[in-house]
């Protein structure tokens, strides 16, 4: 028995490190949390969200700016066919106006004598 008293002296117990005092009063500070991006991330995205929205912006409004002339155009275009359309009804009506046999009546039935002579139609002016 005195070999297992001996024994029992010589075992060896983890020794445990001593704290001093003074790391018993410092208070442990919270782990830092890593943020997702970084500072220079984040001026770098906000700088690219904003050349985005300012393009976007420019294309909206180039995009209406299009379309009103656009729609000044067709109307433009619009108007130039009736002004087209009633320029052709008025030269229609000159040439029906101008007949020659038609002066020559109208002539007549106001008091003037044509004896023996050819009328001729003027050419018109360009």
């Amino acid at each position: 028995m005195a070999l297992e008293e001996v024994r029992s002296y010589h075992v060896q117990e983890p020794v445990q490190p001593t704290r001093r005092q003074d790391d018993q009063h410092t208070p442990q500070q919270p782990p830092v949390k890593k943020p997702w991006f970084t500072k220079g991330e984040k001026v770098i995205y906000i700088c690219g969200i904003l050349i985005i929205a300012v393009m976007a912006t420019f294309v909206v409004n180039f995009s209406s700016s299009v379309d009103s002339l656009n729609r000044d155009v067709e109307q433009l275009d619009s108007q130039l066919t009736e002004v087209r359309t009633q320029n052709d009804s008025l030269h229609a009506d000159v040439q029906e106006l101008s007949n020659p046999n038609r002066i020559l009546t109208i002539a007549e039935e106001n008091g003037l004598n044509i004896r023996h002579a050819e009328v001729k139609q003027a050419s018109s002016m360009p």
